[in-house]
C-alpha cells in the first residue's frame, strides 16, 4: 500500500484477515514499544485504513462491515459468553426470533439443552447450528440469500416475519452509537430486523463491549426498545443511563451482578 512503511503493510494485511489488531500482538510481533504502535496504528486510522478501538485497531469499516468470517474472530470468547448468559435468559417452551449475526450465532449454539423452542431465523448458519436438535422446531424465513454471511433479507422475509408474533427477539447489530441508537450497514437486514422486533412480545440485544466504539450508517431502533441488552463489559455512563430510564435489564457475560 503506497506511502505505508512496511511495517504498517503488513498491520494492514494481518487487519483485514483477522478483522483487527491489538496493540500488545503487534508489540510482540515486530519488537518494538507500545508507543511505536500507537504512532503506527494512529496514522492508519488518519488514513482511514483502519478505525482504533481501545487497545488496538480494527479493518475500517464506516459504509461497509468487516468480512463475516473476520467477524466470528473480533471478540469471539465474548461472544462465546455472551451467548451462553441470553441463553439462560430464555425458558424452555417458548417462541424466539434469531437475526442475522456472529453473537447472535453464539446464543443459537447455546440452546442445544433448552426444549420445547420454536426459533425463527433469517440466518442459515443459525439454522444449520440447531439442525439435528429434535427439541427445537426450527423455521427459516424465505427472501433473498445474502452470499457474504447467510443472511436472508428483502421485503419477502419481512412479509414472512409478520405472520408471527413470538415471546423473544434475540438481536444483534453492527454498532451502537453514544445517543443509544442501534445501527446497521444494510437497509434490507435492518429491515428485517425492525419486523422482528415489531412482532415480539420481548427484544434482547446481544453485543459485545466493541460494538459501543463502532459506527454504522442505518438505524434500527433504540436501546429504549429493548428488554435485555447482553453485554461483556460495563456500560459508559451515557448508555447505562439510558438503559436505567428505560427498564432494560444489562446482564453481564463474566457473571457480574445484573441491573436495571
Amino acid at each position: 500500500m503506497q506511502g505505508l512503511s512496511p511495517r504498517q503493510t503488513e498491520i494492514v494485511k494481518q487487519a483485514r484477515v483477522a478483522g483487527r489488531v491489538g496493540v500488545d500482538d503487534l508489540v510482540a510481533r515486530f519488537g518494538v514499544t507500545p508507543q511505536t504502535i500507537r504512532k503506527d496504528l494512529n496514522e492508519l486510522c488518519d488514513l482511514g485504513v483502519l478505525q482504533r478501538y481501545h487497545g488496538g485497531a480494527m479493518f475500517a469499516a464506516g459504509v461497509a462491515n468487516v468480512g463475516y468470517e473476520s467477524r466470528r474472530n473480533i471478540s469471539s470468547d465474548a461472544k462465546r459468553m455472551i451467548g451462553e448468559r441470553a441463553a439462560q435468559l430464555i425458558p424452555n417452551n417458548c417462541s424466539l426470533f434469531i437475526n442475522i449475526g456472529t453473537t447472535t450465532e453464539e446464543v443459537a449454539r447455546a440452546l442445544h439443552n433448552h426444549h420445547g423452542l420454536m426459533v425463527i431465523t433469517n440466518n442459515l448458519n443459525v439454522a444449520q447450528l440447531l439442525r439435528g436438535y429434535t427439541n427445537i422446531e426450527v423455521i427459516v424465513a424465505g427472501g433473498v440469500l445474502r452470499h457474504t454471511d447467510g443472511g436472508i433479507v428483502g421485503e419477502a422475509a419481512v412479509d414472512f416475519i409478520r405472520q408471527f408474533k413470538v415471546d423473544f427477539a434475540v438481536m444483534g447489530v453492527s454498532a451502537i452509537d453514544t445517543d443509544g441508537s442501534m445501527l446497521d450497514y444494510d437497509f434490507r437486514e435492518v429491515s428485517v430486523s425492525r419486523a422482528i422486533m415489531a412482532t415480539s412480545r420481548r427484544a434482547m440485544l446481544v453485543a459485545d463491549a466493541m460494538k459501543f466504539s463502532r459506527s454504522a450508517p442505518v438505524r434500527i431502533g433504540h436501546l429504549a426498545d429493548l428488554d435485555f441488552l447482553v453485554t461483556d463489559r460495563p456500560l459508559d455512563d451515557e448508555i447505562a443511563r439510558i438503559c436505567a430510564e428505560s427498564n432494560v435489564a444489562v446482564e453481564f457475560a463474566h457473571g457480574a451482578e445484573s441491573h436495571t
